[in-house]
């Protein structure tokens, strides 16, 4: 991945990626449904390993712009679910965990690889892929701590499909997660950085 002279304006678009896929978690959990295109920025960015850029991950920055936008809400004090930032909390630590494990994170590479066919024939979103990602989420990062923990509708909750594609969007947070901590990013930023990070922000919406 290229270098960008402006870190902080890369490191909103990996942390627009991650809270754009937790908002569709939070969706899918309630509802059952995701909202199409924003579920396929997210499981496609789990594919592109080695983009050229963090936009490229997610295939543009206006793919982002959902995210980005739930973000200058957070960093305005706007934020209208106050679930999303515990959700976003429980990822990047969780994200600590699975980098310093290298045979989770060798078992997840795999297991994206065998799944990348399927996504390049038939789409990320495709039934098959979603199963498959939810299994290897389950395989692997759900059995380190702490657990992410979604809240939602119990009727939704309860079918396999609904849960495999909540734990197939959760997979697609943390690959965000790993690309914001690549680029530096870290939980002091929300305390030191807080005005600088609104700013990247409102300037990528621009």
């Amino acid at each position: 991945m290229t270098d960008s002279a402006d870190p902080i304006s890369d490191r909103v678009l990996a942390l627009a990626g991650l809270v754009q896929a937790l908002a569709q978690v939070r969706r899918i959990a309630d509802t059952g449904q995701a909202n199409e295109s924003v579920l396929a920025t997210s499981l496609d960015s789990i594919f592109r390993i080695d983009a050229e850029s963090p936009a490229a991950v997610y295939g543009s920055r206006a793919n982002l712009r959902p995210g980005l936008t739930l973000l200058r809400d957070y960093f305005g004090n706007r934020a209208r679910d106050e679930q999303l930032p515990r959700l976003a909390l429980a990822v990047m630590q969780l994200e600590r965990r699975f980098v310093r494990d290298d045979e989770i994170a060798d078992k997840v590479v795999r297991g994206i690889n065998a799944q990348a066919a399927t996504a390049e024939a038939s789409g990320s979103t495709h039934p098959d892929v979603l199963a498959g990602l939810g299994a290897l989420y389950a395989d692997t990062l759900s059995h380190l701590r702490p657990r992410v923990l979604v809240q939602g509708n119990p009727h939704y909750l309860g079918q396999a499909s609904v849960v495999a594609e909540v734990r197939a969007v959760l997979l697609a947070a943390v690959r965000s997660a790993v690309l914001w901590r690549q680029l530096g990013g870290s939980l002091w930023d929300f305390l030191l950085r807080r005005k600088a990070m609104l700013e990247a922000v409102e300037a990528q919406l621009r």
